[in-house]
């Protein structure tokens, strides 16, 4: 294909790259046993219902699924409070960003980021032709003020990642209240709440309000994270009816499959899987913490199911002797964060192999280091 007829504007973009599946590291470097601990997923799994519900709707996978996921949105209505009019389903929230963008950008307008923040965010609105403005992050955090500082009457979206993936840190409901005063009714504010579940900080902010209130916010939540589904690609939009309708006139038809949503179903019904995931990863955290300040490593407290390491020497070196020893994590040179890596928080004996494996990669940089190779 000639390289003439590609869009000028996407001429630059670099894909994004997703952590490297298990199966392909086993097969590239003939690894019997890996752990994956590079995106986010929980260790734990989906719920044995939510499995279940998969097992009986296999053989119905002939028909089509519910293109409005009618009873999930329901499911979620009833959840929250709201009315079925208030959400959409996506296939992941990597689409709703996209249908977000897609909907309501015009080439020439802008689009408020943290830096760094969910990449996707830029990645979805350069190909709309939108202009990021990136709004550098202040003691790992999204600088509300900032980023209010910035808005102008070409504004069209703000992107708040909260909490921010790869920094798990989050802002808090006085910081959200502040931001959200006097901003013109010409912009939408998108809340990316993907790791909503996992926290219990009482200073995180309640969202829901400005949907409740009618403002232009979107609120987008997953079964990726906590509730283990990661691999059937579902979440969710809350926002105004009008906000919805608008996402919907360019939502492909069919775009949640039906074991997505059967499985979303059924995971609603089992928040004490998810009280687990939340245990598993708090004990994680704690051992890690533990772990990592023995190893005199700079790390950001997460309020996540991640954290996000300084290991003070190229990150893209560590992550590759963490691959031959069968652990793969997330190097953070594409969020221009050369130096760091990001972990997920797995179960007790992932953790374990983590720690002994990224002792033994440190020391095996620095002999390579003072060796001179």
């Amino acid at each position: 294909m000639s390289e003439e007829l590609i869009r000028e504007c996407i001429k630059d973009l670099i894909p994004y790259e997703p952590g490297k599946p298990i199966e392909e590291v086993k097969r590239e470097l003939g690894l019997e046993e890996v752990i994956k601990l590079a995106s986010n997923e929980n260790s734990l799994g989906p719920s044995p219902k939510a499995i279940e519900a998969i097992r009986e709707n296999a053989p119905f996978v002939n028909l089509y699924p519910d293109g409005g996921g009618f009873y999930l949105r329901k499911k979620l209505a009833q959840k929250y409070g709201l009315k079925i009019e208030n959400i959409l389903l996506g296939n992941g929230s990597d689409e709703i960003i996209r249908m977000i963008v897609e909907t309501f950008l015009n080439p020439g307008e802008e689009v408020i980021v943290g830096e760094p923040a969910f990449i996707i965010y830029q990645l979805a609105s350069k190909v709309m032709e939108g202009k990021c403005i990136k709004v550098p992050l202040k003691d790992f955090t999204h600088d509300l003020k900032a980023m209010k500082e910035r808005v102008s009457e070409k504004t069209k979206l703000v992107f708040i990642s909260n909490p921010n993936n790869p920094t798990g840190t989050m802002v808090t409901k006085e910081e959200v209240d502040e931001f959200m005063e006097g901003l013109p009714s010409s912009l939408i504010v998108v809340f990316d709440e993907a790791y909503y579940e996992y926290i219990d900080d009482p200073k995180y902010p309640d969202t829901l309000k400005f949907v409740r209130e009618g403002k232009n916010v979107i609120i987008l939540r997953t079964f990726s994270k906590a509730y283990g589904l990661a691999g059937l690609r579902i979440g969710y939009a809350l926002s105004t009816p009008s906000i919805i309708t608008g996402l919907n006139r360019v939502r492909q038809p069919f775009n949640t499959n039906a074991l997505a949503q059967k499985a979303a179903i059924a995971a609603l019904d089992d928040q004490e899987h998810v009280q687990k995931s939340r245990e598993m990863v708090k004990k994680g955290k704690d051992y890690l913490y533990a772990e990592l300040k023995k190893l005199g490593l700079r790390f950001i407290p997460s309020v996540t199911n991640f954290i996000l390491i300084d290991m003070k020497m190229d990150g893209k070196k560590i992550f590759q002797k963490l691959l031959k020893r069968g652990v793969i994590v997330r190097p953070m040179g594409g969020y221009n964060l050369p130096t760091y890596i990001r972990v997920t928080v797995g179960k007790r004996e992932e953790n374990e192999k983590f720690i002994q494996a990224l002792k033994e990669a440190i020391e095996e940089v620095r002999n390579e280091s003072s060796s001179g190779n």
